[in-house]
């Protein structure tokens, strides 16, 4: 298992044309991605969103760009140079104020009890190198009533597995190689979604970590997964 700091250094390396390889790579479907996301969140109207793995922060801004402007957003992430790159967004975007930026490990968060009525974690949970550690702090965080988001890589539909671990495998790091200058990234990338859990896996997770009304929705043929869960303890 990749250990935190060569994730960390991983990140750092591509940092700078992260959002140009989604774009690109997701065929522009992580726009539409967040979306879901974003619609999800906006239905609970919470005061306070933790936004875990923030990474360079779209999530957090489409999240600013829906929820009410009294609404506080926490963008965390233990990546310093992602940080930095959701940072400049802000400099440049208006109606962003109401989104912090800080530092934090997913494995042990930097907040207190019961403090966030939300969190969203988009493409990081994969990540965590222990992900019931990183969901026990998650719940651990989240007030009675409130609600966890998780927007992740699954796996697809039957019909489109051959075609679509062919291209986690061979095509994606090949067009991600010379634009980023990282192709072990991508084939870190690629691995890491070929063996992450299903959905119902993901789901049966998340319900031993303490979360409870644990749902899942498959979006784009299976190949990603929301899944909702409540803190009701």
């Amino acid at each position: 298992m990749t250990g935190p700091r060569k994730i960390n250094t991983m990140f750092s390396s591509i940092a700078k044309r992260y959002d140009l390889a989604n774009r690109l790579l997701s065929g522009g479907k992580d726009v539409f991605w967040r979306q879901e996301l974003v619609r999800a969140v906006y239905d609970v109207h919470p005061d306070v969103v933790l936004d875990l793995a923030t990474g360079s922060g779209d999530v957090a801004f489409a999240l600013a760009d829906s929820l009410p402007s009294s609404t506080k957003i926490i963008g965390m992430d233990f990546c310093q140079a992602m940080l930095d790159e959701a940072k400049k967004k802000k400099q440049i975007r208006g109606g962003a104020s109401k989104i912090v930026f800080r530092q934090g490990d997913g494995l042990a968060l930097p907040l207190p009890d019961k403090c966030v009525d939300s969190v969203t974690i988009s493409f990081g949970l994969r990540n965590m190198v222990d992900r019931h550690r990183a969901l026990s702090e998650i719940r651990r965080v989240l007030r009675q009533g409130g609600h966890l988001f998780v927007l992740e890589f699954s796996q697809p539909f039957p019909w489109l597995s051959p075609v679509y671990y062919f291209y986690l495998k061979l095509i994606l790091p090949a067009i991600a190689a010379p634009l980023t200058g990282n192709k072990p990234a991508y084939k870190y990338l690629a691995d890491s979604i070929t063996k992450f859990p299903t959905r119902q896996a993901l789901s049966e997770e998340i319900f031993r970590a303490g979360l409870s009304m644990v749902t899942s929705r498959p979006l784009t043929a299976g190949i990603v997964a929301l899944h909702q869960a409540r803190n009701l303890i």
